[in-house]
């Protein structure tokens, strides 16, 4: 009886989450980056560890997008294959995950749930003055409907504080708030485990067919190389990236909003 694909993605993620938090928490190579203090600061392992490196080109071209390259993927992958396969269901199931990468990420009736949850878990509104490197809060408002502020463009929120002294010439461009110090729920992890299980799940279908198309082919392997860059990331991420905690919840998330398509 051949394995089912989806379970030996599933369980590699976990494993690969799970071996790389270990490592992360014995070697200390994480960065906390619900730490006001910390996150705006290169990663601690930058100048030695590649993928320390927030500018590497993982993260840069491929996590920041990594939904629009699963997107592109999948309807490579839904294109070229045979008609009978070429089912509305699969883009209902796209469709209903494009839906939760929204509401997680970007917008939930307003703030994304994401950003609504680390509010909740005692998140802090914070500005981070460069090159200065000083932290100011203000109101959470601000982060939830990410208005970039500055001294000239929000001159009431320094006046009464000791924070419009730490303003320097090159400080005064405007910055963009984030929320600090609450459960900052890893969203790299969430993506990723949520892109791959779908992608997956997607191939399964394509190695149910008897023959492929040579185009077919070709979407069959682009998907399989984006699946293994996903879980490299994940692996990068779950090394260097968010608390233990944070990573779990993340990976749950992942899951969770995967599980959805299959209640269709």
């Amino acid at each position: 009886m051949s394995v089912d694909v989806r379970y030996a993605a599933f369980g590699g993620i976990t494993a690969i989450l799970l071996f790389g938090t270990l490592y992360s928490v014995t070697y200390d190579t994480y960065l906390d980056t619900s730490n006001p203090l910390l996150t705006h600061l290169p990663h601690h392992l930058h100048a030695t560890h590649y993928f320390a490196n927030k500018a590497n080109i993982l993260n840069s071209y491929f996590i920041k997008r990594a939904w629009g390259w699963t997107s592109a993927a999948f309807l490579t992958l839904w294109l070229t294959s045979p008609p009978h396969k070429r089912t509305a269901h699969r883009v209902v199931k796209w469709g209903v995950e494009t839906a939760v990468w929204l509401v997680f990420t970007s917008w939930f009736f307003g703030p994304a749930l994401l950003e609504r949850l680390t509010a909740a878990s005692g998140g802090v509104c914070t500005v981070t003055l460069q090159p200065s490197g000083a932290v100011v809060t203000i109101p959470n408002d601000y982060c939830l409907t990410r208005t970039a502020i500055s001294l000239e463009t929000h001159p009431s929120l320094f006046a009464e504080s000791f924070a419009e002294s730490l303003w320097v010439p090159d400080d005064r461009l405007p910055v963009l708030p984030r929320l600090r110090k609450g459960h900052d729920v890893s969203g790299h992890v969430f993506l990723l485990t949520m892109s791959a299980l779908f992608l997956v799940d997607q191939i399964r279908v394509s190695l149910r067919a008897r023959t492929w198309s040579l185009a077919h082919a070709c979407a069959v392997a682009f998907n399989i190389v984006l699946v293994a860059i996903w879980l490299f990331a994940v692996s990068t991420t779950s090394v260097y990236f968010h608390s233990p905690f944070e990573k779990f919840t993340g990976y749950l998330l992942g899951v969770a909003g995967y599980m959805v398509t299959l209640l269709l």
